[in-house]
């Protein structure tokens, strides 16, 4: 097996696993890997000697290990953003009565770093810390692959088949106009197309290359993002990304 096949199918099991906050059995991995489960038992118990997996002897469950955590703690200076994105998911929440987030891209994907509930007691939970989703589904995804140069929007589109895994909602014309539409507002909104009646709304938050790294999110029930209010809330949420980006500059200026 070449090594670069290896280091894909450890990264597929390893991104999985993050995905399953109370562990995750072989079996689970295996399907969300879209892999042969002996291969997948495999890698982990490899990943498990250096470190990087820990198992529960009780349930057999898989979980990320304590290598990994010194690794992050290691990278946390130069990659983690977090701590200056709390003060404006606090506000968004604050101020609106809905959930807000802040997600980052990675590749291909977004996945969602905070969460933070408003006071409005219906709350959607599409969204969750740890979530990923590809670009082009769900606001964050939406509003980082608009602020993308075309020619990467076209690879992208070109490579992937969204709609076969959410829908007929996301085939490459549908996410093309929804595209122009986040370009033409600054913010994106997504009309409950992953759940029924979960909408969603974002802005991208800019690297200091002037590249969409991150997304800050509203989401909320549909009876809360009339016309009216969508644009109050695509103003917030334009203002408070505007405000991270010049922290983020500032940081690392």
């Amino acid at each position: 097996m070449p090594p670069d096949h290896v280091v894909g199918r450890v990264s597929a099991v390893l991104r999985a696993l993050s995905t399953h906050r109370g562990g995750g059995s072989t079996s689970e991995l295996a399907r969300s890997c879209a892999l042969a489960r002996p291969t997948v038992h495999r890698l982990l118990s490899a990943l498990a000697d250096e470190g990087y997996v820990d198992r529960d002897r009780h349930t057999g469950r898989w979980y990320l290990g304590p290598e990994l955590y010194l690794l992050g703690e290691a990278a946390a200076p130069r990659y983690d953003v977090t701590q200056q994105a709390r003060a404006s998911v606090h506000r968004l929440a604050t101020a609106t009565g809905e959930s807000a987030f802040f997600s980052a891209r990675r590749g291909s994907e977004t996945v969602c770093l905070l969460r933070e509930d408003g006071d409005f007691p219906i709350r959607s939970f599409v969204l969750y810390e740890g979530a990923r989703f590809p670009l082009g589904v769900v606001s964050a995804g939406l509003v980082v692959l608009a602020m993308l140069p075309d020619r990467e929007v076209a690879d992208y589109l070109s490579t992937v088949d969204l709609a076969a895994d959410w829908g007929a909602a996301h085939r490459t014309s549908e996410i093309r106009a929804r595209l122009d539409r986040t370009r033409e507002d600054g913010y994106s909104t997504n009309p409950g197309l992953v759940v029924e009646g979960s909408w969603g709304m974002a802005a991208a938050v800019f690297t200091p290359a002037g590249e969409p790294g991150w997304a800050l999110t509203l989401t909320g029930v549909e009876s809360r993002f009339r016309p009216d209010r969508r644009r109050e809330l695509g103003a917030l949420l334009l203002k408070e990304a505007h405000l991270l980006t010049n922290l983020l500059h500032t940081r690392h200026g």
